[in-house]
């Protein structure tokens, strides 16, 4: 179960997932959640990740079956393209602020950026990077900027647009705290109104902060002593949710400014 974060609803809306099907349930003021919308594909076996365009009419999808599928709204969701560049499990996918480019990163140690275009009305991929560690989270900064998170290491790696020859390639590290990661269903997550980056690696949770000089810094690092850790930040930044194995809880962190 993950949930979707969609800028334009209060309400939130679940995601419930099986072999070939998942669905998107809303809760509806005080009333039960009801199962508002169901996805099915005959080949995919695990929605592993979801992204929502803010449009409303676009969601998408990437799994253990080494695709990326982008569903649209008629009458019921359809799915409308299929990538299949991917040569292992997909991971992590983000979009960007502009909506028309969308990065993902597997097991397969690549990175795809695909890019929409508005006259053929489809997605295509305009790049592929190939990473010596395969990244199991992804994030647009802004249009020019995103971050990448290796399976099971200290280091976060930070991807610049060149402008003249218009493809990204790695200009930073960053170092973070790890241990031993096992899950990989907490997305990193981006706080514009606070220049905040939420990154979970391995049994930590690092809040990354950009500085007005475009640098990152590790603001603070919460150990949670297993990796199988999932939450999310609110849109506004104030408050960190978590649900770990050890406590059994869901523990609610408010932010505070220094």
């Amino acid at each position: 179960m993950q949930k979707i974060n969609d800028r334009k609803k209060k309400q939130p809306e679940v995601v419930r997932s099986s072999k070939k099907r998942f669905s998107i349930s809303r809760k509806i003021a005080n009333r039960r959640m009801s199962n508002s919308n169901l996805f099915s594909s005959e080949e995919t076996k695990i929605q592993f990740h979801l992204s929502k365009a803010k449009k409303e009419d676009l969601i998408i999808s990437c799994s253990f079956d080494k695709t990326i599928k982008f569903w649209i709204k008629q009458n019921g969701w359809i799915c409308s393209q299929t990538i299949t560049d991917h040569i292992n499990s997909v991971y992590g996918l983000s979009m960007n602020d502009s909506q028309n480019k969308l990065i993902s990163c597997g097991s397969d140690n690549l990175i795809l950026i695909i890019e929409y275009s508005s006259q053929d009305k489809k997605w295509s991929i305009i790049q592929k990077i190939k990473v010596e560690n395969y990244g199991i989270r992804i994030c647009f900064i802004d249009d020019n900027i995103f971050t990448l998170q290796p399976y099971s290491k200290e280091q976060m790696h930070i991807y610049e647009l060149n402008n003249t020859y218009k493809q990204y390639s790695k200009t930073k590290d960053l170092i973070v705290k790890c241990g031993s990661d096992g899950a990989c269903l907490f997305p990193q997550q981006y706080i514009k109104q606070k220049y905040l980056l939420v990154n979970k690696n391995g049994q930590n949770i690092n809040l990354i902060k950009r500085k007005e000089n475009g640098d990152f810094i590790t603001q603070q690092s919460i150990d949670f002593g297993t990796s199988s850790l999932f939450g999310i930040m609110s849109d506004n930044g104030e408050y960190l949710i978590t649900w770990d194995d050890i406590s059994k809880e869901i523990q609610i962190r408010k932010y505070q400014e220094k």
